[in-house]
């Protein structure tokens, strides 16, 4: 039987933890060696490549002077177009922004906001008289059409074409858009100018609306007239004739009105003393 003390023989080495360091036997002659070393890059990929910006200041410097650049650029527009606005005002030259009508705007037309309170009723009926005479000279076409299919021939339908595409734009032209600008500056020449035109826009509804077959050929107006000539042959097409004779008459009546009103208000305003004073200094400028 073994003594108490021993060696026990499963230990490979007898190594006394309290003896002698120097007598400890090296690492070498243990039986597990070290683990060598990680490599440096054990827990990245050697084949990936890491980009370090190193001008990112550079960079941000540079976009800011561009953008200084262009902030610069925007103001010195902003001025310019601001001077050219105000040297506009001062001249007189109004924006006219294209507004009406809302859903294909061909014309300026802001009477609430442009044109003075106290005259804006007359400013809306001389816009009435104007789509009156629209109204007039598309029913024109309308009957004439229908007296075009009935036989009386294509030229009086050419006609009534020509009245259409000149009457209405001529007339804004002519004299509507002067009698909005005389309201709105108070000018006293642009109301001369409507007066004389006005006159001329009233003659020939009253002459359509008799439409005598003298110098336009009379069945391309609906004149009374064409009227009574078309209702015994034609019935329906006489008819069309008369509601175009009672379209004329009401502009005729109704553009009498306004210009009668235009004029009050032309003498009341003391426009008329002015227009005279301008046209006598227009003389003397032209003689000398």
């Amino acid at each position: 039987m073994a003594g108490r003390y021993d060696v026990n023989p499963f230990d490979e080495e007898n190594v006394n933890p309290f003896a002698n360091p120097g007598s400890v036997p090296p690492a070498s002659n243990s039986r597990l060696s070290p683990l060598p070393p990680e490599p440096a890059d054990f827990y990245y990929d050697r084949g990936a490549t890491i980009d370090i910006p190193l001008d990112t200041s550079t960079d941000l410097k540079k976009k800011e002077k561009e953008l200084q650049a262009k902030e610069a650029e925007l103001r010195k527009r902003e001025q310019d177009l601001k001077r050219r606005e105000e040297a506009a005002a001062r001249a007189g030259i109004v924006i006219e922004e294209k507004n009406w009508p809302s859903f294909f705007p061909i014309i300026h037309h802001d009477i609430a906001n442009e044109i003075p309170i106290h005259v804006q009723r007359m400013q809306y009926l001389a816009f009435a008289t104007l789509l009156g005479l629209f109204a007039s000279l598309l029913w024109n076409i309308i009957s004439v059409t229908a007296a075009w299919i009935k036989g009386e021939g294509v030229k009086i339908w050419f006609l009534a074409i020509i009245y259409f595409i000149a009457g209405v734009p001529g007339a804004y032209v002519l004299w509507y858009r002067p009698l909005y600008r005389a309201m709105r500056k108070e000018s006293a020449l642009k109301f001369g100018w409507f007066f004389l035109f006005y006159l001329l826009h009233i003659g020939f509804c009253i002459f359509a609306a008799v439409a005598p077959p003298i110098i336009f050929k009379g069945k391309s107006l609906t004149g009374i007239l064409p009227a009574v000539d078309l209702v015994g042959d034609h019935v329906l097409v006489g008819i069309f004739y008369f509601i175009g004779f009672g379209f004329f008459c009401l502009e005729s009546l109704l553009s009498i009105w306004v210009i009668q009103q235009v004029y009050m208000y032309f003498r009341g305003s003391g426009k008329a003393a002015e227009m005279k004073r301008e046209a006598a200094r227009g003389a003397m400028r032209a003689a000398f």
